[in-house]
């Protein structure tokens, strides 16, 4: 019997024919909303080629998209690296043996997992536009592009943070002590022993986190970063196709995360290959043999 079999009944013939009729019943649905969209924006223009081209020239890629990728991408990138030194950070504070260590990392990690991103992003262009660009160290037009780059960097650092934590947690018990067997210190298991072991493990969440940055990136427009989707929407008012330019940044979005994921599951995959080999008992006497079959 087949572990599918086991987990739920299997559908007879009424059922089969019921989940049939309805998996023919949703495409049709699927298929009309599809024809009735591209009716209206064929009934209201939007569908002229002329548009569909001026969002994906040569003039939209030199002087709109690529300069709008290259923001994003930026910004992202720095806010990966920065939110990933955060969050190391703090979830190794989360676990340090001193309680008052662990309750101040606590509150700064839970504190800035509850703020919404947008908000922080507000609060930060505030800061740095009336706080830090009077005194000459940052330039007040690249406040926004700054208060992007913070805000991102504290809220996936927390989150980041939280799945070292529970990374750490979820090891098979045992790894500290036999650490500790061969006279590490609890500080030194952590650092060497149990906190690169959760980065492996939960490598898969941690692609996922930086998809969310990427994705987030585009709140930088609600507060005058010049990203992707800013760009876009100056090409679409330039050229009265704000749908078209709307739907290839988003496209390109799209392909940006696909891509991201594709190479987080080869990385998962090639770290998993390396740490997930046969591993072999010392056989007394110092032979090594086999695994001990149960």
């Amino acid at each position: 019997m087949s572990q599918q079999t086991v987990l739920f009944d299997a559908p007879g013939p009424k059922a089969r024919r019921r989940i049939l009729i309805t998996n023919i019943v949703a495409v049709i649905v699927v298929a009309a909303l599809i024809a009735l969209v591209l009716w209206r924006l064929w009934d209201q223009g939007q569908l002229r080629p002329h548009l569909w081209l001026n969002a994906i020239n040569g003039n939209a890629w030199t002087n709109y998209l690529l300069l709008g990728l290259q923001f994003t991408l930026q910004a992202a990138a720095i806010a990966v690296v920065t939110s990933l030194i955060f969050g190391l950070a703090f979830g190794f504070l989360r676990l340090a043996p001193y309680a008052p260590i662990r309750g101040f990392a606590t509150v700064i990690v839970e504190f800035f997992r509850a703020v919404p991103v947008l908000i922080l992003m507000v609060f930060f262009l505030s800061f740095y536009s009336q706080i830090i660009a009077p005194t000459g160290l940052i330039d007040p037009r690249n406040a926004p592009y700054f208060s992007v780059i913070t805000a991102l960097t504290l809220y996936n650092g927390s989150v980041i943070a939280e799945l070292v934590r529970s990374g750490v947690k979820s090891l098979p018990r045992g790894q500290r002590e036999a650490a500790m067997a061969v006279g590490m210190t609890n500080t030194l298991s952590l650092r060497t022993v149990e906190v690169p072991q959760a980065v492996i493990a939960m490598l898969p969440s941690l692609i996922s986190q930086f998809v969310i940055i990427l994705k987030d990136s585009a709140l930088g427009y609600l507060i005058g970063f010049s990203e992707l989707l800013r760009y876009a929407r100056q090409l679409g008012s330039g050229y009265g196709n704000i749908l078209q330019s709307i739907t290839v940044a988003a496209i390109l979005f799209i392909l940006l995360n696909f891509l991201l994921g594709w190479v987080a599951t080869k990385l998962s995959r090639r770290l998993s290959s390396r740490t997930a080999g046969d591993t072999t008992a010392e056989a007394p006497g110092g032979a090594i043999g086999k695994p001990a079959t149960p």
